[in-house]
């Protein structure tokens, strides 16, 4: 690989921002393509598939065959409220391959005892998110109900275009949330990106069952799947 073309591999990974290095192989000649750009290119949609399966491969091009190496950061899972939900998703979402941190003003909850072995950060979201680093490569799920806590930091993930943004509660729920959101100057288009409630629809009941529900549709979300928004 070309030094400068090793540069900015480096430069973008070091960003957390996706990358597609692609290389002709009869030629051997490589390049570098950006998420941004991709739509940009003849075979997009390959190259898109490509990038949202997460791992490389050798595809058809007009050259002949090339090889697509795949550059996509490790994906982060925040979740705020150490609640009985997050308990069984953690482990679950940390063996799908997630960096998974949970946050909780609440000491009550937010406990080693009950998250051994887990990030966990007993402060406010507006005092830990930026610490941790929303962007693109990060799903955000909103579990603790109370709107003191997750208002804020929905709007925090919204606004860092995670790829997922999850908030646990009814329609109902739901509705009066948009309306808190929209008082605050988030607009429609982003709030729309909320799945609420939260899960795929599998009738789950059990804190262990919507947590499979939520894992599930946030894979989705990651891989472009027909529930992501």
């Amino acid at each position: 690989m070309e030094l400068g073309l090793l540069a900015a591999l480096n430069e973008e990974r070091s960003q957390r921002r996706a990358v597609l290095v692609v290389t002709e192989l009869a030629s051997g000649a490589q390049r570098l393509i950006r998420e941004a750009d991709i739509d940009a290119e003849d075979e997009a949609d390959a190259l898109r598939a490509a990038l949202l399966s997460g791992r490389s491969r050798v595809q058809p091009g007009e050259a002949g065959e090339r090889f697509v190496a795949v550059h996509v950061p490790a994906p982060k899972f925040v979740v705020v409220g150490a609640v009985h939900i997050s308990q069984a998703l953690a482990p679950m979402a940390i063996a799908a391959g997630f960096d998974v941190t949970i946050v909780d003003p609440r000491t009550a909850f937010a406990t080693a005892e009950r998250f051994a072995g887990l990030r966990l950060i007993a402060e406010w979201p507006d005092e830990a998110l930026p610490a941790i680093g929303l962007d693109r490569w990060t799903a955000f799920a909103a579990l603790t109900h109370d709107p003191k806590i997750d208002d804020d930091a929905i709007a925090a993930a919204l606004n860092a275009g995670c790829f997922y943004v999850g908030a646990l509660g009814s329609r109902k729920t739901h509705a009066k949330r948009l309306e808190r959101l929209a008082e605050c100057g988030v607009n429609e288009r982003d709030t729309a990106r909320i799945h609420a409630p939260i899960g795929l629809d599998i009738g789950a009941q059990s804190p262990a069952e919507i947590a499979v529900a939520v894992l599930a549709e946030a894979i989705a979300a990651l891989r472009g799947g027909q529930h992501a928004r």
